[in-house]
């Protein structure tokens, strides 16, 4: 029995992919690490890409996402109404409970409006890529982190996917990263449309006048 299982569980294990480093011919790919920057992922589009062409580009929070941010917030506020104003309640105790049940999804809709509604930016003026609601400081940002990143420090794009399994399904997640001069990563979006973020990649790619190296 114990066999017949792990027979099973090796036919759902996605099969090693080969992937082909040699194409970009540059020493700094040979090195860098070609695994997830960032583990899981979704399997729906949460950023798109926009840019003015010269001095600013950046990921914003995709329709989608919004939609599935506000819905959240939309029944925990809705659904405590609606039983409150019936009158269907018959006990403080009740009332209390529904209100409680409420705020779990109005917070983590909220939580979801301000995870995937951080700027996303790559300003040519300031000199900085930045992920976070605060905006770099040229006095203190001046060594790369997983939030600030000088300009000048960015040697390429790496652009890859991951196979991501839970109980409930199954599917791809893409990951757009940047790649830095000596030679870590650091992620900017992780999503699950990869036509998309691919279309996405070469814009930035473009805008930033970096290589994109893309084994999606």
């Amino acid at each position: 029995m114990l066999k017949k299982l792990k027979k099973f569980a090796g036919s759902l294990a996605t099969p090693p992919v080969q992937l082909n480093i040699s194409q970009f011919n540059d020493p700094i790919a040979n090195t860098i690490s070609w695994e997830p920057a960032k583990r899981g992922g979704t399997n729906f589009k949460t950023h798109k890409f926009y840019s003015d062409g010269f001095n600013r580009a950046e990921f914003k929070m995709s329709v989608g996402s919004k939609v599935f941010a506000y819905l959240f917030m939309l029944v925990g506020a809705g659904m405590p109404a609606i039983f409150i104003y019936s009158g269907e309640l018959n006990t403080i105790q009740e009332t209390l409970m529904l209100i409680g049940f409420g705020s779990i999804f109005v917070a983590v809709g909220g939580f979801m409006y301000y995870f995937y509604g951080r700027p996303i930016v790559f300003n040519k003026m300031k000199g900085f890529y930045w992920k976070g609601w605060k905006k770099p400081d040229h006095t203190t940002a001046r060594v790369a982190t997983n939030n600030v990143v000088p300009l000048s420090e960015i040697y390429a794009l790496q652009l890859i996917k991951e196979f991501v399994r839970s109980d409930k399904s199954s599917y791809y997640s893409y990951e757009l990263n940047l790649v830095l001069r000596n030679g870590t990563r650091v992620n900017i979006v992780d999503h699950g449309n990869g036509r998309i973020l691919k279309e996405d990649a070469q814009q930035l790619s473009s805008f930033l006048g970096k290589p994109l190296w893309d084994v999606s």
